[in-house]
């Protein structure tokens, strides 16, 4: 078990430096995006026009082919039989493949009448021509992103890590330079442009070069009859008709702003970016580099250890951006000014943008929380439970957005977003600990108590630092604003690691001892 350990945080470590930098490529992204779009209905257009594209993104099951795929790739590899492998790889690609070019050509015919569909609350005929437009831009990324998922999927089955880790960089950083050599000319269908050549490039060019590396070979196969073929389709279908939590959000958020004023969506947005970051850092870097650990696990049918690690993995990776999230709350004018308050992004937009952070923040914990608990049942290949029940749930959490809407408008949906994953991944948990027995689940959901209690006084403490540091430097400016934050950050960082030893937070220990250990080694280093 210790040297699973081991494995699960050294490929956690390479894919949170890489989705840490693709997060922070993908927030100059947005505040590129801001600089040439602000929060207006252009902006909106431009979100607006990700929705097909993400519905057919779901519906080919592109961002589940690590889950669905993987397990049946490695049972291959275990057998030493490799050869049989890469002809399901083959026929996987070839026949899934073939359907979704279809359905790009199909949703590319009927843009305008889905639009509506989608966006019901859109009237201004303006920003439906833009985002029909930038729609069939998007569009054939799709396909990159599917046929990459898969190249990507043998590269982990592998171990290999380092190429699948560079795909969102590289997807980030062509949408950045369409927008920048683009957006004066063509506005926000420059930055669609670079969507396309980045998915091109990052998702399809380069994995095709790692799957290269580690031996891929593909012929032209079609056995829709293939037992794993139709094993892959029973794994894969539920994630097809299922509403997961991230993609029910980003649909939800969308169609219920569409209701709002004109930037609303665009606001909505750029608040939910900021908080994905830090999601995207604790849970998702530690979802992605632990499943193939879980599948092993489930593979020899050990539950136990599944827990372990299951468990172990929610201590000490995802509970601390709770702390953290209270932190974004109280700094949330700060940040946002300091990302994208320039060019056509101004006051207004961020004082929005700002209030619609601190409701995510609440939440923040939960969806990262998700990307480590359903992988458990994927493990399993169990993706019918969950896809049931995430879709039950999202249809259950319908009424918190209208309430949402109709209370506290744009406001209301980001706590409804909040909420709503929660619930979700609250149930989840609970479900997954009655299944498989864990035993040891209650010491979760204490500690998770735990650090939430102790972040109520590290919110003061943080508040209380803001107000008095403002009253020297006004938030009024760039430099204030980063002399605010990193003096506020730094006495709660202070306060953090004082109050996580008075009550023996032990992975904020860890994570200090980690440091002075590193510390002493460079210095060691150094002096020889």
């Amino acid at each position: 078990m210790t040297s699973i350990n081991k494995k699960v945080g050294f490929a956690a470590l390479i894919m949170m430096i890489s989705i840490f930098l693709s997060r922070f490529i993908g927030l100059f992204r947005e505040m590129t995006i801001a600089y040439v779009g602000g929060a207006g209905s252009e902006v909106d257009a431009y979100q607006l026009a990700f929705m097909i594209p993400e519905i057919l993104n779901h519906v080919a099951a592109s961002g589940f082919l690590s889950i669905t795929f993987i397990p049946i790739f490695t049972q291959y590899l275990a057998n030493n039989d490799e050869t049989n492998g890469w002809r399901i790889f083959s026929i996987i690609i070839n026949t899934v493949g073939s359907v979704l070019i279809v359905l790009i050509a199909l949703t590319t015919l009927f843009t305008r009448p889905l639009i509506y569909l989608l966006a019901p609350g859109i009237t201004n005929s303006q920003t439906i021509d833009c985002a029909v437009t930038m729609t069939r831009i998007i569009m054939p990324a799709q396909f990159f992103f599917f046929i990459g998922g898969i190249f990507m999927a043998v590269q982990y089955a592998h171990e290999r890590f380092i190429f699948p880790a560079l795909a969102p960089l590289i997807y980030n950083l062509g949408i950045i330079i369409g927008g920048i050599f683009l957006g004066s000319r063509m506005g926000m269908q420059g930055f669609s442009y670079g969507v396309l050549a980045g998915a091109f490039v990052g998702n399809f060019l380069l994995q095709y070069i790692g799957a290269k590396r580690v031996g891929m070979r593909y012929s032209f196969s079609f056995s829709i009859r293939h037992p794993d073929f139709r094993k892959y389709i029973l794994l894969t279908l539920p994630l097809m008709i299922g509403m997961t939590m991230l993609f029910s959000t980003e649909i939800c958020f969308k169609f219920f702003g569409s209701y709002l004023p004109a930037g609303n969506i665009a606001a909505l947005n750029y608040a939910f970016r900021v908080m994905f970051m830090m999601v995207g850092f604790f849970g998702q870097a530690i979802g992605v580099a632990s499943f193939p650990y879980l599948s092993q696990l489930a593979a020899r049918k050990d539950i136990s250890s599944m827990n372990t690690l299951l468990n172990d993995t929610l201590n000490h990776y995802i509970a601390l951006i709770i702390p953290f999230s209270v932190l974004l709350a109280v700094l949330r004018h700060e940040i946002i000014f300091i990302l994208f308050q320039r060019g056509k992004f101004t006051s207004g937009d961020t004082y929005i943008a700002a209030n619609i952070l601190m409701f995510l923040m609440i939440g923040a914990f939960a969806f990262a929380a998700q990307t480590v608990v359903v992988r458990g049942y994927y493990a399993m290949q169990n993706t019918f439970f969950p896809a049931i029940f995430s879709t039950l749930a999202v249809l259950i959490s319908v009424p918190l957005y209208f309430l949402g809407l109709h209370y506290m408008g744009v406001y209301g949906i980001a706590l409804a977003m909040s909420v709503s994953a929660i619930v979700q991944v609250v149930l989840l948990y609970a479900l997954w600990n009655r299944r498989t027995q864990n035993t040891n689940s209650w010491q979760v959901y204490m500690f998770f108590l735990k650090v939430i209690l102790l972040s109520m006084p590290l919110g003061v403490i943080a508040f209380g630092c803001r107000f008095f540091f403002i009253q020297w430097f006004p938030p009024n400016g760039i430099i204030f604003c980063l002399i605010t934050s990193s003096l506020t950050g730094m006495f709660f960082l202070i306060f953090l690691i004082a109050l996580g030893y008075v009550f023996k937070i032990d992975s904020i220990m860890d994570m200090v001892q980690k440091y002075l250990i590193d510390r002493n080694k460079k210095k060691l280093h150094e002096s020889i």
